[in-house]
């Protein structure tokens, strides 16, 4: 039997309420790492059947954190954004992922989006996972269709972001 989603659960809790900083996050991305590297986890939660664009395989009831399944079908790619209050940590299962960075040169503020320009741009590909800290701006790129698992630091569904735009 491979790794579980009930593990990578216990494990990402566990280092969480050690460590809720970057410290701990960055074990929390050596977690998703090893997920990736399961073909039999990935198989289970990302195979052929998985059709959810956003598919919630656990909420921690303490921290608030999230793992999430994400299947991508055809192009697609998002603007700038961070998480708001919140970290993410992107584990790239199947495809390729173009991830930009970006440095924010004026803060978003009465309304109006922040300007951010381009830091550099990177493909995440099989078993890759990315921390992405409180304030980091982003954004993917997807050619074709990718499976991926993030984990939240909370479920962003619930959370009011910022706007940015490219200088």
């Amino acid at each position: 039997m491979g790794y579980t989603i009930e593990q990578l659960s216990s494990e990402c809790h566990d280092t969480i309420a050690a460590a809720n900083d970057p410290s701990g996050r960055e074990k929390v991305r050596q977690h998703l790492e090893k997920a990736l590297a399961d073909p039999n986890f990935v198989e289970t939660h990302l195979g052929p059947d998985a059709d959810a664009e956003r598919n919630i395989l656990f909420e921690d009831p303490d921290f608030g954190f999230c793992i999430i399944a994400h299947v991508y079908i055809g192009a697609k790619a998002s603007g700038p954004h961070d998480h708001g209050p919140s970290w993410a940590i992107y584990g790239q299962a199947k495809g390729t992922t173009e991830m930009t960075e970006w440095n924010v040169t004026k803060k978003p503020a009465d309304g109006e989006p922040g300007i951010v320009e381009p830091v550099k741009t990177y493909e995440m590909t099989p078993g890759d996972a990315i921390l992405y800290n409180i304030g980091d701006v982003h954004s993917p790129r997807r050619e074709d269709s990718t499976r991926l698992i993030r984990i939240e630091g909370e479920n962003m569904k619930t959370i009011t972001r910022d706007k940015f735009e490219a200088a």
